[in-house]
C-alpha cells in the first residue's frame, strides 16, 4: 500500500504523490487495484471492504482540503486577497497548482456524488467551485484583455503550429515560464512568438478548466465580447465600412474608386491574417468542444465577414461604365485568389452564409465585367470618324482601345474564368489570322475575345482610312496604326493571349502597307528618272532634271504635314525611301552634271541633298490627333461613346 508523504511550504501543507492526487472513484485508487488481483489479496483483505472504503474516502477528504487551501488563497471575496495579484502573471507555478486544485476539486465531488455522501459536503465543494470559477473568469477576463498585442491575429496564424501547454501536470515550471514575470511587460519581437504561444496555452488551460466543471457559458460569454470587439477595431482600422447598395449607388466614380483600392487591402488582411487568426484561436482554446469553437467563430467573425464581403457584390449592381472595369476585376481577383483560405476559414455549417455571400458577390462581379466588355465592343462599333487624323497619324481610338486592352491583358487569368462559359457570339468565323496556333484550350476562349476585339478595332481603322483623300497618306495612316496595335501587342501579356501566329502575319500586312505607301508616294519621283541613263540627247536629259525636281519638291512638300510617331518605323521608311531614289539620282546626276554646270534651274538637287529633305519628313507635330501616347482625350463636343473615359 502506498503512502502519503506531508511536507510544508509557506503556511499551507503541500502533498506530492508518487502519481498525480486526482480521484475521479475508488476504482482509480492504487490500494483498490491491488485489491483486485486475486493471487496478491490476503483473505482478511477480501472480509473488511469497509476498511477499504474508508481509506479511499480519506484519500478523498485530503485532496479536497489541499484544494481547498490553494483555491481559498484566491479567492476574490477574501479579505486577505491583494487585487492587483493574479495567478498567470508572476510564478507561474502557482497557477498550475491552481489548475490541479480544480481538477481535484472535480473528482471530489464526482465521488460525493457516487457515494451518495452527505449533502453538505457536496454543498461545500460547490462553494468551493464557485470560488475558483469566480476566480477563473477574472484571469481569463485579464489574459484575453491585457494580451490584446501578443494576440494580435498576425502573431496567433503564424505560429499556432507552436502553441503548446504552459499549464501542465509537471511540477516543475519551464526556463520560458518563469522568464515571463507579467504579461503586461515589454515584450520584444525577438520574444513575442513565445509569449503568443503561452498566453494562448494559458487560455487553453482556463477554458478546458471552466467548460469541464460546467462554467462553458461564463468562459465563452468573456471570450466572445472581448475577441468581438478587436475584430471590429481592427476591421475599422483597415477602413471597413457599413454600406447598403443605395448608398453604393448614389456615389459618384470618384468616391467609390478609393473605397474599391481601401477593401482590396482590407480583404487581404482581413482573410489572411484577422479571420485566420480568429479561427486559429478559438479552435486552439476551446479544442475540447467543437460546438463551442463553432459558436464563438461564428458569433465573433459572421456579422463582419457578411459586411466585408457584402461590398463587392454591391459595387456589381451600381452602374456600369468602362472605366469601372479595371477596379471590378480588382474585387473579383481580391476573391478568387482568397477562395480557398476563405472556404477553409469559414467551413462551419453555421458561416456558410459567409461563403454564400463570397460567391454571390463573386458571380456578381463576373455578370459586371461581361455587361462591360459587350458595352466596350459596342462603344468601338459604334465610334465614327467624320475627319481623318491629322497627318495620317495614329487614331485616338487605336491609342484608346489598345491602351485598354493592355491592361485588361494582366487579368488574363480572372477573365478566363469569366468568360469561359461566355462562348463568343460572332456573325463570321475569325480569320486564322487572328488565332494563336500554340495556345492552350484553357485560354482559347479568353484569346478569342481579345483577337476579335482587336479585328473589331482594325476594321474600324480601315474605315477610317477612307476619309483620305490621297490614297498614299491613307496608307501611311494604316501602318502608323497597325504597327501601334503591332508594338503594343509585342510588349504585353497580349502577346501570350493573342499568340505569335497573329504578330507574324500581322507584321507581313504591316510591310505590305508601307510598300504601298512607298509606291503610292514615290512612284512620280522614281519615274521621272530614265532606267537607262546612258546616250540621252540634251533636252532628254533637261526634261529628266526637270521632272524630278518638279516631282520631288511636290512629294516633300505634300507629306511636310504628314507624321510617323515611331521613330524606328519613320527610319525605315525613310532609309527604304532613300535607297530607292538616291541610287539612281547619283548614277543620272553624275553622268550629267557638267553638261548643265552652273545651270541652278535645271539641277536643283545634289544627290546629297535628297537625304538631307527625306530626314526632315514625318516629324510633325501639330494638329488634332498627331501625338499622345496614352489615353485619348476627346474634345468636349464628342459624341463618340469612348470619349468619356479620361
Amino acid at each position: 500500500m502506498r503512502g502519503l508523504l506531508y511536507t510544508s511550504k509557506a503556511s499551507s501543507p503541500s502533498y506530492s504523490y508518487a502519481q498525480s492526487p486526482t480521484r475521479s472513484s475508488k476504482a482509480s485508487s492504487p490500494t483498490h487495484s491491488f485489491a483486485q488481483s486475486p493471487a496478491r489479496t490476503p483473505r482478511s483483505s477480501m472480509s473488511t471492504p469497509s476498511h477499504h472504503q474508508t481509506f479511499s474516502a480519506s484519500i478523498i477528504e485530503e485532496d479536497l482540503l489541499y484544494a481547498e487551501q490553494i483555491i481559498r488563497r484566491w479567492d476574490l471575496d477574501s479579505p486577505f486577497y491583494t487585487k492587483v495579484d493574479y495567478l498567470f502573471t508572476g510564478d507561474r507555478r502557482e497557477a498550475r497548482l491552481f489548475v490541479k486544485s480544480v481538477k481535484n476539486l472535480q473528482s471530489a465531488m464526482h465521488s460525493f456524488v457516487s457515494e451518495s455522501a452527505s449533502s453538505e459536503k457536496i454543498i461545500h465543494a460547490q462553494k468551493l467551485m464557485q470560488i475558483a470559477m469566480k476566480r477563473l473568469e477574472k484571469e481569463f477576463y485579464q489574459i484575453l484583455s491585457a494580451n490584446r498585442d501578443v494576440l494580435d491575429s498576425e502573431s496567433v496564424s503564424n505560429h499556432s503550429s507552436r502553441a503548446r501547454s504552459s499549464v501542465s501536470d509537471d511540477d516543475d515550471a519551464s526556463e520560458e515560464d518563469d522568464r515571463i514575470s507579467s504579461s503586461g511587460n515589454t515584450v520584444s519581437d525577438g520574444e513575442r512568438v513565445s509569449v503568443s504561444e503561452i498566453v494562448m496555452a494559458d487560455l487553453k488551460s482556463v477554458a478546458d478548466c471552466m467548460i469541464s466543471s460546467g462554467y462553458a457559458k461564463e468562459c465563452v460569454k468573456i471570450y466572445k465580447i472581448i475577441r468581438k470587439s478587436i475584430v471590429d477595431e481592427t476591421l475599422y482600422n483597415l477602413g471597413v465600412e457599413k454600406y447598403s447598395l443605395n448608398q453604393v449607388n448614389k456615389m459618384e466614380w470618384e468616391v467609390i474608386e478609393p473605397k474599391i483600392k481601401t477593401w482590396v487591402h482590407a480583404e487581404k488582411v482581413a482573410v489572411k491574417s484577422l479571420f485566420y487568426g480568429e479561427r486559429i484561436l478559438c479552435d486552439y482554446v476551446f479544442s475540447s468542444s467543437e460546438k463551442i469553437r463553432e459558436s464563438c467563430f461564428s458569433d465573433i467573425c459572421k456579422e463582419k465577414a457578411i459586411q466585408l464581403f457584402e461590398f463587392p457584390e454591391f459595387v456589381a449592381k451600381s452602374k456600369k461604365s468602362m472605366e469601372r472595369m479595371f477596379r471590378t476585376l480588382d474585387l473579383y481577383n481580391a476573391i478568387s485568389e482568397q477562395w480557398p483560405d476563405i472556404e477553409m476559414i469559414f467551413s462551419f455549417d453555421s458561416m456558410v452564409v459567409v461563403r454564400t455571400q463570397a460567391v454571390t458577390s463573386l458571380v456578381k462581379l463576373g455578370d459586371a465585367v461581361r455587361a462591360m466588355l459587350t458595352d466596350f465592343e459596342a462603344a468601338i462599333q459604334k465610334e465614327t470618324s467624320k475627319t481623318p487624323v491629322h497627318g495620317g497619324g495614329i487614331h485616338p481610338l487605336t491609342r484608346y482601345v489598345m491602351n485598354y486592352l493592355v491592361f485588361l491583358s494582366d487579368y488574363a487569368v480572372a477573365l478566363s474564368d469569366i468568360v469561359a462559359d461566355w462562348p463568343l457570339q460572332i456573325q463570321s468565323p475569325l480569320p486564322e489570322s487572328y488565332f494563336s496556333s500554340t495556345g492552350s484550350e484553357e485560354s482559347s476562349s479568353i484569346s478569342a475575345r481579345f483577337a476579335w476585339l482587336v479585328l473589331v478595332l482594325l476594321c474600324k481603322i480601315d474605315a477610317s482610312a477612307e476619309l483620305y483623300r490621297d490614297v498614299a497618306q491613307s496608307y501611311l495612316f494604316l501602318v502608323n496604326n497597325l504597327n501601334y496595335i503591332i508594338s503594343k501587342v509585342h510588349s504585353s501579356n497580349l502577346k501570350l493571349l493573342i499568340g505569335e501566329d497573329w504578330l507574324v502575319k500581322h507584321e507581313q500586312k504591316l510591310k505590305q502597307y508601307a510598300a504601298n505607301y512607298e509606291r503610292m508616294a514615290w512612284s512620280k519621283v522614281m519615274t521621272s528618272l530614265p532606267e537607262n541613263p546612258n546616250n540621252l540627247p540634251i533636252e532628254a536629259v533637261r526634261e529628266c532634271f526637270r521632272r524630278f525636281n518638279l516631282e520631288f519638291n511636290y512629294a516633300c512638300r505634300k507629306q511636310a504635314t504628314w507624321v510617323i510617331p515611331d521613330s524606328k518605323m519613320r527610319d525605315e521608311i525613310k532609309i527604304s525611301v532613300a535607297k530607292k531614289i538616291s541610287p539612281v539620282y547619283r548614277t543620272f546626276y553624275d553622268r550629267y552634271r557638267d553638261v548643265f554646270r552652273g545651270v541652278d534651274s535645271v539641277v536643283r538637287y545634289a544627290p546629297d541633298d535628297l537625304g538631307n529633305h527625306l530626314s526632315d519628313l514625318f516629324h510633325s507635330t501639330g494638329g488634332p490627333g498627331s501625338s499622345g501616347t496614352g489615353t485619348p482625350s476627346h474634345s468636349s463636343s464628342s459624341s463618340s461613346p469612348l470619349s468619356r473615359r479620361r
